[in-house]
Order: C-alpha cells, then structure tokens, then sequence
C-alpha cells in the first residue's frame, strides 16, 4: 500500500498529521528550513514529536532539503546525529554536499533523494541508487506514462508529489526570487514573484508563471498500482487545520481503497486552492487551464478549522494491529497476553476466576471487551485463547488488563534502536588555480558565432547539443581550430522519451569530433558518459560547497560551475577539488518550465517570435525556447564583471563563463573582447547578481 506522507510544520501539526491517517511525516528543525515561514521545533519538540510518531507506527522523516553553504554542512551534521538519536526514519536531502555530510555522520539512516535534485528520468533514479538513497522523489512535471516507465524499472523506491502548490519552475531550478528579493527558493526562502502578474506580449494571458495546486486524489488506485511507494502533501508553512484535513481525505481513499467522494473533493477545495485544482502534468493535457491565483475574497474558514482542530486534538487514530491471547482455568490466575505488529508483547496476570452462578464467562464475551481499545491507537485485530467452563470474572478485570498491557506496549515502543554515529570531517581542503581564469563561452545557437570570435580562440566553447546539426562555415572552423575545445550543452530536461532523439544529437557530436559534453542533472550524467563523452557539470547541479565539488569529482566529472547564488568571498573561500567555472556574464536563467507559455496563452508554440514578459516595472524579461517545447525566463538585465577581473582573478577559479542569450554575433564580439582587456564596451542596465550581497 502507498505510503502517506503529510507535513508537520510544528508539533502541533504533527498531531494533525498523524490523528488524521498519515502514515509518514517530513518536520523541520533548527535554522534549516525550506520556507522561512514553516515553524520550527525546539530541541525537545523535535525528540518528542519523533516518539508520538515512532509509538503510534508513524514514520518520521527530517527535511534537511535546502542548498547548504560550506560553513553550515558541520550544523547540518549535528542535526543529522540529533535526528538518528532520536529515532528519525529518514532524511531527505536535494543536493551531494549535505548528503555527504549526512551520511558521514550517520551512516545507517536512510537517506532520500528529494525534489530539489530534479530527479525526471529513470537514469538520474540510478544515479540516486548509486550513491546510496534509498528513496527518490520525482518531479512534478511527470505526467503517468513517464512515471510507469520509471517505476517499472527503478532500483529504489519512488516517491511523487500528489497534493499542494506546484511550482511553474522546475524545482532547484528557479532562482527568480533570489533576484528580485536576495532570497533564495533552494534555500528555502521564496517570495513568489512567480504569483504576481506578467504581460505576455501579444497575449492576454494573466498571471502566465501561476499554476494552480496539484491534486492526484483521483489517481490512487492508479499510482499505487504502477509502484510508486509513498506519495506526498506539500504545506509546511500551512497551519495544522490543512495538514490535518488533507491529510484526512487522502487517508481515506489510500487506507480504504476507494475513490474520492464529493465531500472529499469539496474539503480540499475549501482548505485551500487556487481556483481549483491541476492535474495537467499526471494527464498531459498543458494548457491554460492550469493557471490560478488564489481567490483573494475573504472567506470564513474558522468553523470548518476549529471542528479540525478539535478532532485531531481529542482523537487517537486507531493503526496499530493488537493480538490478545487469553487462558482462564479454574483455580489459576487469568493470564493474558497482547502482540503488536513489531513484536512487542506484554503479559499480565489477573485474579483466579470465581465460579459462575448465573452468567458464566465465554471467550466471546473477553472478545468484546479486548476489542474496546478506543481512545488508544492500537486497534485489536484477533483475540486468542481457552476458558474453562463454569467460571466468572467481572469485565472491569478484562478492562484493566487490557488497559495495563497497551501502555506496557506503548512503553516498548518508545525504544530507540541504537544505530552507528559518526564524526563529520570535511572532504580535504583545495584551493584551486593561481593563475587567472580562463574565458568561456557559451553561445545560445550558431549564428551567434562568427569568423571574427573565432579569432579571438576562446578555449571553451558551450555549444547546445540541438545545435549541431546547424552548421555554417564558422561553425566548421570552430570544429577545425585546435585551440578551442567545443563541448556539446545537453538540454537541462531530458525525459525517458526523449533520450532517444537526445542520443542521436551525441553520436552526431562525436561524428564532429566533440568530446565533452556539458551536464546539467544527475541523470545525464551516465547517459552522456555512456556515449563516449567527457562530463563536465553546469549550474543546475547546483553547487553552494566543496563537499558537492568532491562528490561531483567522485562521479568522474572533469569541471563543474558553481551557483550563481553565491557571493564572491564564499566562492574565494570555496574547497575546489576539480576545475571550477562561475557565469561572468550574461542573462540569468530565472526558470526552467515545462510549460510553453505561448501555447498556454494561444494553443500554439510561437515561443520564436515571442519577446517575454514584461513584469510590473515595464522591464522585460526574455522567454527562450528549450528542447522539448520548453521554456526558460531569463533576467531583464544582464550580469557584468568585466570591470572586476582583479576580484574574479583572486578566486581560484579554472574558468569564467560568458553566456550569450539574446545577443547577436556583434554582441557577442564586443562583449568577449572586452573580458580580454580589448576594448571598453559597457551592457546598458547591468547587474552584479548576488556576487556581493549573497542570499538567505
């Protein structure tokens, strides 16, 4: 059966949670957390929360998802230890840093791969099995077939997000509140900028980047019969009325196996939704029926949560299997004895039984009063045993038994099992290069290059894997020229069903002689190696720390780029156990979508005549079209360093990368020439990004 798991943002939503069907939480502690408005548990809250779940045969699982910087991976690690101690079942992480960090210190808990990896395809799952997760969370945007395909073959347990607010982004690829408000959405401090309202020129589509909430409560039955494990309700920052409600109405269809009632439907519509719900990825159907905002009216909800409230504050949900087995012989004790489903048995002797004058004892009638373990959360499932005939106990003997037992039971359940703790040491510290930084280049298509670039032999050159089969005569000369090294840029998404196509683009790369491909998920990885090429990691991956750096080294990959969410002084401070790039210049890849914004808006792609957004301040924000009729938002204002060599210089970095987007061939020129120190060309509205201000 699909494991349900529910948030617990404080303790108290851990009770709503569990008294309402879940059979698994995700909580948070301490200053690590994935929305600055979930709560936070103390220290004792924690351990206590752990204990409610552990006895109740609720699995606990600490959410430790955020991007880490260094100096904040040997705090991770104490939450780590805490958790183990305290019997946490498992912990979720989204990037290699903490994992390692994670699993050095407590190498026996299981350890689940969570959304932030942007796990969509059944080799970034092997990826996550080969470096030891137990559990993978896939992304939002896989629609049934893909998730099938998946299941069917994966090495470890798959997990899918079923229940909450859903991202237009893909998750760990949306760094668009980092650049409007310094607070990043990897690290758990989104300000939505995507909820606001955008004009789609030429279109009349509002609000184009808000989706509304995810709902897959229809498709139970069918998730559960394509093998996924566990499915999961977004909404630790919401209060515990949600949590418990939600949780409640999933619980039904999950434990009872039937479909969703109307009541069912009407709950979730009333505890939150954005006009309705979504089920437009599970079902593929991509449209503009996708898009909501939350009803800005008022509505009373106080009634409806305080009923909420009460229940889950004065209800013990039954779950735990209880055996009774029972002997009543003449001129003996009672004895009785009770099992849970761990095992854990009790036994208990009572008074010798009388003999029966008017109504003698029956194990029919010890039945009916073993059964009555209401307000307990164990629920007795059989009762066992032989009674001599002619005798008689009151039934408040049978009451008291069978109360003293479950707490004894209850008791044993609190046990922690003991598990192997360890000690954190970061990976040995690397400093990089001395030498300057060499330049790199990645062009958005080939008609972006030109004879005069290639003059000017930039040593890399990033080439988007699609964009080989466009040749033009200064593209034969890149491939010709032995000082520049032309490394194939696969598509940031590859879908199961699309690794074909993909694959056919590798081996023409290799036919041109390229050798190197540039990476941007887990699950390219091996797929680009298995072709041959040479691995080298782009910003997706998402590097905020060394420990990703060393991790990233282990995988084999010859370079990797760091977050652009980092300043320069962590980037100087950064271990760099293999060659290390950051992007110098260029537009910010603000998200990735799975959605073609032209087409939600019209019904038809015309993302190549398509010039963006344009947000609230009249800048505009370009919309590019990716593989896959994918879109990706970019910044309206370009970042700049030339004027900082002497500070990038310092960094101990391998290479700095100029990102070419909406430039043309003259741009791209004038903008190369002056990183090399050849002429004074300035971007008009420039940025600095965060390379000297940082992120929360």
């Amino acid at each position: 059966m699909l494991e349900l798991l529910s948030p617990a943002g404080s303790p108290e939503g851990v009770i709503a949670a569990v008294q309402n069907g879940a059979d698994g939480i995700y909580l948070r502690i301490g200053g690590f957390v994935f929305n600055d408005k979930a709560s936070n548990f103390t220290q004792d809250e924690f351990g206590r929360a752990i204990e409610y779940c552990r006895v109740r045969g609720v699995k606990t699982y600490l959410a430790l998802n955020t991007a880490a910087f260094d100096n904040e991976l040997s705090d991770i690690a104490r939450l780590a230890i805490e958790a183990c101690r305290n019997g946490i079942d498992g912990i979720i992480v989204q990037e290699p840093g903490v994992m390692l960090a994670v699993r050095r210190t407590v190498p026996e808990v299981s350890l689940h791969a969570g959304m932030g990896f942007g796990i969509h395809n059944l080799e970034g799952v092997r990826m996550a099995a080969a470096m030891g997760f137990k559990r993978a969370t896939l992304a939002r945007e896989l629609s049934r077939k893909k998730i099938a395909y998946i299941c069917k073959h994966a090495p470890i347990d798959i997990e899918v997000f079923a229940h909450g607010a859903q991202c237009v982004s893909y998750t760990g690829q949306c760094y668009m509140s980092t650049f409007t408000s310094g607070k990043s959405d990897n690290r758990g401090m989104c300000t939505e900028p995507c909820r606001l309202n955008y004009n789609a020129v030429g279109h009349g589509t509002r609000y184009p980047l808000s989706l509304k909430d995810n709902c897959l409560i229809s498709y139970i039955d069918d998730l559960d019969g394509l093998g996924v494990k566990a499915i999961n309700i977004e909404g630790l920052t919401q209060r515990p009325e949600y949590s418990a409600m939600v949780t409640g109405s999933y619980s039904k269809v999950v434990h009872n196996r039937r479909f969703p009632s109307q009541d069912d439907l009407r709950t979730l519509q009333t505890v939150f939704s954005k006009q309705g719900f979504t089920d437009g990825y599970y079902t593929e159907q991509q449209d503009g029926d996708m898009l909501g905002m939350r009803d800005v009216e008022e509505r009373d909800d106080s009634v409806i949560f305080e009923t909420a409230r009460k229940n889950y504050l004065n209800g013990e949900y039954q779950r735990i299997p209880v055996r009774f087995v029972g002997t009543v012989n003449k001129d003996k004790r009672v004895k009785l004895e009770a099992i849970d489903d761990k095992n854990n048995s009790a036994i208990l002797y009572g008074p010798v039984p009388e003999q029966a004058f008017h109504k003698e004892l029956t194990l029919t009638t010890i039945q009916t009063q073993l059964h009555k373990t209401f307000g307990t959360p164990f629920q007795c499932i059989s009762v066992k045993g032989t009674v001599d005939p002619g005798l008689a106990l009151p039934l408040a003997v049978w009451d008291d038994m069978r109360r003293k037992l479950l707490a004894e039971i209850l008791e044993q359940r609190r046990v922690v099992e003991k598990r192997t703790i360890g000690e954190y040491v970061s990976s040995e510290y690397r400093p990089g290069h001395d030498e300057p930084p060499i330049l790199s280049v990645y062009i958005s298509s080939v008609e972006q290059l030109s004879s005069e670039m290639l003059e000017l032999a930039p040593p890399i050159v990033y080439i988007p894997v699609m964009e080989l089969y466009n040749e033009t005569s200064a593209f034969r000369e890149m491939l010709d020229n032995k000082d520049i090294t032309v490394v194939a840029a696969l598509p940031r998404v590859i879908h199961d069903s699309e690794r074909n196509k993909v694959s056919d683009m590798l081996y023409r790369a290799l036919a041109l002689g390229v050798s190197e491909a540039l990476v941007s998920n887990i699950g390219h990885i091996q797929f680009a190696r298995s072709h041959g090429l040479d691995i080298r990691g782009d910003y997706g991956l998402n590097v905020y720390n060394g420990e990703t750096l060393a991790a990233l080294s282990s995988l084999g990959l010859k370079s990797a780029t760091l977050s652009f969410e980092l300043s320069l002084a962590q980037i100087g401070d950064i271990s760099k156990p293999i060659d290390t790039e950051i992007l110098s210049y260029g537009r910010i890849p603000m998200m990735i979508m799975q959605t073609c914004i032209t087409k939600i808006a019209t019904g038809a792609c015309t993302c190549d005549s398509f010039s963006g957004l344009v947000d609230e301040q009249g800048a505009v924000l370009p919309v590019l079209p990716e593989f896959g009729c994918r879109n990706t938002l970019f910044s309206s204002k370009k970042l700049f360093l030339a004027d900082r060599q002497r500070a990038v210089s310092a960094l101990g970095l391998w290479a700095q990368r100029l990102m070419f987007t909406t430039e043309n061939a003259l741009e791209c020129v004038a903008v190369l020439k002056r990183y090399m120190g050849l002429n004074d060309y300035t971007p008009s509205g420039y940025m600095r990004g965060v390379y000297y201000t940082g992120v929360e």
